[in-house]
């Protein structure tokens, strides 16, 4: 009988006091355990690195439970499948998977999905196919309802929701700006993306230059940020404006109650009652039953040119943490997965 791998595995060392640290995270190794009936053993092929895991690392009452200490922090992967005593899965077929930051984990099969490498690459089932891709798709299609000739604004614009919100937009029949930090990031929008402006929110002037991008107002905001790119997005918010709230990002690392200046929940409530604004956070999996038509359309702008993606692949288990406490400062350019094996 084959020996047992070891298994390489990243674990939660510590909870962040703000900003996370390298020390927060702690590398191990572990023998694999033998395998039950119905169970799979599963080399983890690639990893996907998303902000929401942050939230994960806090003992803080969240729409999920946070990892443990001393447990691997949690992700969603694609894998092998390396043995099997389950009849549903073969050695060879690869799945989708959430067995976190890890080389190998054992699976009862429940929670699978077989991913065809033919129809698509595997890592696509991290990014445009998967959860960022639908995310896109689930915010704009339920909350954010564009319709033709609408202006969409969305903040991190190059980012793997951001990007596919846009695009998915332009697809719906808006006009779409993008918001993004640095040159390189608003060329890629402006020029392969083909959003119809785009604003960096590093210019000392960027609240002048985002309401010269948007003459007639912002009937759809996809906040994935919040900080200072709310803050010049509001004033310009039209009557019956929907902002699908997706992500944070500027305050992940902030404490649960802190607030940062002056409170500006008056002038958020005023705005709502006033402007008849939609603010709806969400969490994709609510609406877990669109997910075959979000496949199907999806697949399709994909094979026809309309939705374009990037992903960013950093290889090596042992770099996940880095590249994690990167993708919170933006240091990312697209998709952010790591390559655990090949």
């Amino acid at each position: 009988m084959a020996s047992q791998p070891v298994s390489t595995r990243i674990v939660l060392a510590s909870r962040p006091s703000g900003t996370p640290t390298a020390a927060n995270f702690r590398l191990e190794q572990e023998a694999v355990r033998d395998l039950a009936e119905g169970e799979v053993l599963l080399q983890i092929l690639y990893l996907s690195l998303d902000p929401y895991m942050r939230g994960r690392m806090d003992d803080a009452k969240s729409y999920a439970k946070p990892v443990e200490i001393g447990g691997v922090m949690e992700g969603g992967t694609v894998a092998r499948v390396a043995r099997s005593r389950n009849t549903a899965f073969n050695p060879g077929d690869i799945v989708l998977s959430h067995s976190g930051w890890q080389s190998y984990a054992i699976s009862d099969g429940t929670a699978l999905r077989k991913l065809d490498p033919e129809a698509a690459p595997i890592t696509t089932a991290l990014g445009i196919l998967g959860m960022t891709g639908f995310t896109a798709y689930a915010g704009l299609r339920n909350i954010g309802k564009p319709k033709a000739g609408e202006t969409l604004v969305v903040a991190a614009a190059s980012g793997a929701v951001g990007s596919a919100v846009g695009q998915m937009a332009k697809i719906f029949g808006a006009r779409v700006v993008g918001i993004a930090g640095g040159p390189e990031k608003c060329d890629y929008i402006r020029k392969e993306l083909g959003f119809d402006a785009v604003i960096d929110h590093h210019s000392s002037d960027f609240p002048a230059q985002l309401a010269d991008a948007c003459p007639k107002g912002i009937d759809i905001y996809f906040e994935n940020v919040g900080g200072h790119v709310w803050s010049a997005v509001f004033p310009l918010l039209n009557d019956f404006a929907r902002v699908p709230v997706c992500g944070l990002i500027a305050h992940y690392n902030e404490g649960p109650f802190v607030s940062s200046g002056q409170d500006q929940l008056p002038a958020v409530m005023r705005a709502i009652l006033r402007k008849s604004l939609t603010i709806r956070g969400f969490i994709q999996r609510e609406f877990a039953d669109q997910r075959p038509d979000f496949y199907g359309e999806a697949g399709t702008w994909i094979s026809d040119g309309r939705l374009k993606y990037k992903e960013d692949i950093v290889d090596g288990l042992e770099k996940a943490p880095k590249a994690f406490l990167g993708l919170l400062e933006g240091r990312n350019f697209g998709k952010l997965i790591v390559r655990v094996a090949s």
